[in-house]
């Protein structure tokens, strides 16, 4: 608590009010970058650019500027747990975000089906709501789906739309508690300051049902790894949904509506949504599924240390490391194969930083001869499950979990 308490008084006294009181934090329109980076998606590209123009990043790989969609080259996740700010992936919906943030005059609304309607600025958030910390993974819906066959549609990620973060803020629950929420309330909806780019097309918003929206773990987040948010990563409030897939963590949040009915707005009914299938896998051309918003993440694994087409010494010892996480709760085992999944060893697991978060495990392997080796990583999360060892598909590209080959040369 009194490391929390130190990061408020900077945030209030050197961050946040300094900002508003000397120059704004600005979102500058990137320029085309040089330098290329190889990835190993199917259908393509083969490669993209690296970038290093957005405000507050290092270098990122440019999928779009406009909205900004920004990959973590997946170099970074071997370094540890938590990925650094300024190489935390970034996507939007809506390609008009502010540019720059007063924040001496954001407020953040609270409303609908309350006793009292809430207008908050950011010193009353910092100053009148006890701080939590959460580590959590954010991963987009779609990571990874790049790797989908057949070609889906969308933002073509590899592996890096995602990210493990220390989320420094305020619990959703005490901020409903402090408007009054009334007897019948159903959903809590979610609107961020992103705007539409035609005057017709609906404003993105997330709703969450009542009871997750007061347990105690959904937050709304003003600092990540012991910094203020990075503009483009929702600068200066996001909400923060643990174990659930990124569409819901909304942000630069603005406004929250406590609803007594259910929400019908696109982004809740028709977009961002699974067929109610084991995996959320269909086949594709398959019609005729009931489907169901998008929700709890599944578990995954990567090894981090050794890429596909690395060569590694023939009957030698060779570490192996990698990160995992449970989707919606902890990691229980991460196991690894050399022989194509015919059999499993366990790996060892580092600390445990928060059930939502990456988990470093590590290992150490011998490939007997030369030759052409395919090394895979399993995780099992504390609820018993595990990842499946083939592809799910739906035609919107989501929640791929499958245990990922890496492809080595033993010499």
């Amino acid at each position: 608590m009194a490391e929390n308490s130190a990061l408020l008084h900077t945030m209030t006294r050197r961050r946040l009010l300094g900002a508003a009181g000397t120059a704004a934090l600005t979102l500058t329109k990137p320029a085309w970058a040089q330098t290329m980076i190889d990835l190993p998606l199917p259908g393509g590209p083969g490669a993209r650019q690296i970038t290093t123009a957005f405000p507050q990043k290092g270098p990122m790989i440019l999928q779009r500027t406009r909205p900004p969609l920004l990959e973590t080259p997946f170099e970074v996740f071997d370094k540890g747990v938590f990925t650094p700010n300024d190489q935390f992936y970034v996507r939007w919906h809506w390609a008009v975000i502010p540019t720059d943030i007063d924040v001496a005059k954001f407020s953040l609304t609270v409303r609908g089906h309350v006793n009292q309607t809430l207008t908050l600025s950011l010193n009353d958030i910092l100053k009148g709501l006890p701080s939590v910390e959460i580590p959590a993974v954010n991963q987009c819906s779609g990571n990874s789906r790049g790797f989908f066959e057949p070609r889906v549609p969308g933002g073509e990620w590899a592996n890096g739309a995602m990210g493990n973060a220390r989320w420094t803020g305020f619990r959703l629950r005490d901020l409903l508690d402090k408007a009054g929420v009334k007897p019948g309330a159903v959903q809590v909806r979610f609107k961020g300051l992103d705007e539409p780019v035609v005057a017709d097309a609906p404003q993105f918003m997330k709703s969450l049902d009542i009871d997750h929206a007061r347990d105690g773990e959904v937050m709304v987040a003003y600092a990540m790894n012991g910094e203020q948010l990075p503009l483009v990563n929702g600068f200066p409030l996001r909400l923060v949904v643990p174990g659930w897939y990124a569409t819901y963590w909304v942000k630069m949040l603005a406004d929250i509506e406590v609803l007594d009915q259910p929400d019908t707005n696109y982004w809740t009914k028709v977009a961002y949504t699974i067929p109610d299938t084991p995996h959320a896998s269909i086949e594709p051309g398959q019609t005729d599924v009931k489907m169901i918003p998008i929700n709890r993440m599944v578990p995954r694994s990567f090894v981090t240390n050794i890429p596909s087409g690395q060569k590694v010494k023939a009957a030698a010892q060779t570490t192996l490391r990698g990160i995992a996480f449970g989707g919606d709760c902890g990691v229980a085992s991460v196991d690894y194969s050399i022989d194509r999944g015919k059999s499993w060893r366990q790996t060892q697991l580092g600390e445990e930083q928060g059930k939502y978060g990456f988990r470093q495990f590590e290992t150490r392997f011998t490939l007997p001869s030369p030759g052409a080796y395919t090394l895979l990583t399993r995780c099992t999360n504390s609820n018993g499950v595990a990842q499946p060892e083939t592809p799910n598909w739906n035609p919107a590209g989501f929640m791929r979990n499958v245990v990922e080959p890496v492809d080595v040369i033993a010499a």
